[in-house]
């Protein structure tokens, strides 16, 4: 059942201050005095300071707090090639999340260019302005290009959130599904329906948690990625095999785990049933995944299902990981979210799953009480504590591994944390007030 109108929605993005975000001052403006150093001409002893001092232009100014959404609308959530005015709805929602669950601030720069040079000439420029990039929404297989160029030109966390977000959330799970399940990572066999950049950024992070190639089949639209296909591009030839499989069908049978970021029904119930004992699906097709959770579990009741659904237990969804991630990286002045982060963020999440869930959160989401098991390996959005958990491991990470620029303590960093959240909430929740809305 739908939980809103089409009108709502509008109404929603319409009503009151048209969008979703505003940019709100932060220091008093109200005497001659304030304005006199809020401008010329006292603005002038911050301007020389920076000048002098670069790296100061984190302490007088809001760049450490501040992380730039840069779309092209070239592949916008499940609508595709809609274009940058098109798309910008979905970055001003992504700046909403980032304020609301982590206090970060965002600008959403939506670009009219689709020449991966000229994108990463303009993102490159920008980098006085931001600690941090968190590009999305760009199409396949020019955002692999763009990512790492960045990253080896930039001096600021560089982050894709549609290859990286939902490979640390569903790595999550994975680390958690295997306990319950008590398979090792390294010999599970693995099968990946999509081979676009969610499905790749995916895999990529299971090899870093001890999945082997030699174990994985994935599969493109035109069917299995091996090593007699000649229409392979770079990534993709990453995951060719030897081995051939005929289709979907064949790859299932005796498989431990299946992702999916393809299609709806993609997945039969007898593919199903064909895996090994007690398989892990995480079948992520939006708004539809490849099979539903109620087909997969009426097939194979020993399953552990995921999908990308709020309707269904073990939701794999983005908001768990991107404004924590920015969040501990900012914190700790990283110049790089990279591989040990990730895997940081990953083992927090999954850590975070095995406490007892608050009860604001059953209640948020209509049960009685949550508890580890194969229905809840993955923590729910609404969980406060993740901030505490994953942004902490994160800074700590980025210290331990030498990208940060801070050295934080990390007790005092989970207090102020827990601190800084809340005032967030309390003001985004009054902001909307303020505009007389209800919703």
């Amino acid at each position: 059942m739908a939980l809103f109108t089409k009108q709502e929605a509008l109404d929603y993005h319409s009503k009151g201050r048209p969008g979703k975000i505003e940019v709100v001052p932060v220091k008093p403006c109200s005497t001659q005095k304030h304005l006199s150093m809020a401008y010329s001409p006292g603005v002038a002893e911050s301007c020389m300071a920076i000048h002098a001092d670069p790296a100061l232009s984190y302490k007088y100014t809001g760049r450490g707090n501040l992380v730039a959404v840069v779309s092209n609308g070239t592949a916008v959530l499940g609508l595709g090639n809609i274009g940058p005015e098109a798309g910008k709805p979905v970055m001003e929602g992504k700046g909403v999340l980032f304020k609301v669950f982590a206090d970060v601030d965002v600008f959403d720069i939506n670009l009219a260019e689709t020449d991966p040079d000229k994108i990463i000439e303009i993102v490159k420029a920008l980098e006085p302005t931001f600690g941090g990039i968190n590009l999305e929404d760009i199409k396949a297989p020019e955002c692999f290009y763009i990512e790492e160029r960045l990253k080896a030109e930039m001096n600021i966390p560089v982050f894709h959130d549609d290859q990286h977000g939902t490979a640390i959330i569903s790595g999550a799970g994975l680390i958690n599904a295997a306990e319950i399940t008590g398979k090792k990572i390294e010999d599970m066999r693995l099968v990946v329906s999509g081979a676009g950049a969610g499905a790749i950024a995916c895999t990529k992070f299971y090899v870093s948690l001890g999945i082997r190639h030699e174990n994985i089949a994935m599969f493109d639209s035109r069917g299995h990625l091996n090593k007699s296909r000649s229409d392979l591009n770079v990534q993709k030839q990453e995951f060719a095999t030897e081995k051939e499989y005929k289709d979907l069908a064949d790859a299932m049978k005796g498989a431990d785990m299946f992702l999916g970021l393809s299609v709806k029904d993609k997945v039969s119930p007898a593919m199903v049933k064909s895996m090994a004992d007690s398989p892990i699906i995480f079948a992520c097709a939006n708004p539809d995944p490849e099979i539903t959770y109620t087909a997969a579990k009426e097939a194979r009741p020993d399953c552990i299902m995921g999908t990308g659904r709020s309707d269904f237990p073990n939701q794999v969804n983005n908001v768990l990981g991107f404004p924590f991630i920015f969040r501990g990286a900012l914190d700790a002045g990283a110049t790089a979210i990279n591989e040990e982060m990730k895997i940081a963020a990953a083992r927090a999440i999954a850590a975070l799953a095995k406490e007892p869930a608050p009860a604001y959160v059953c209640e948020a989401f209509g049960v009685d009480k949550l508890e580890f098991g194969k229905d809840y390996i993955i923590p729910k959005p609404l969980d406060l504590r993740l901030i505490e958990w994953e942004s902490a491991a994160v800074a700590k990470a980025a210290m331990d591994t030498g990208v940060a620029r801070k050295k934080l303590d990390l007790d005092a960093y989970r207090k102020e944390l827990r601190e800084r959240i809340a005032a967030s909430r309390e003001r985004v929740g009054n902001f909307a007030k303020s505009y007389g809305l209800e919703f």
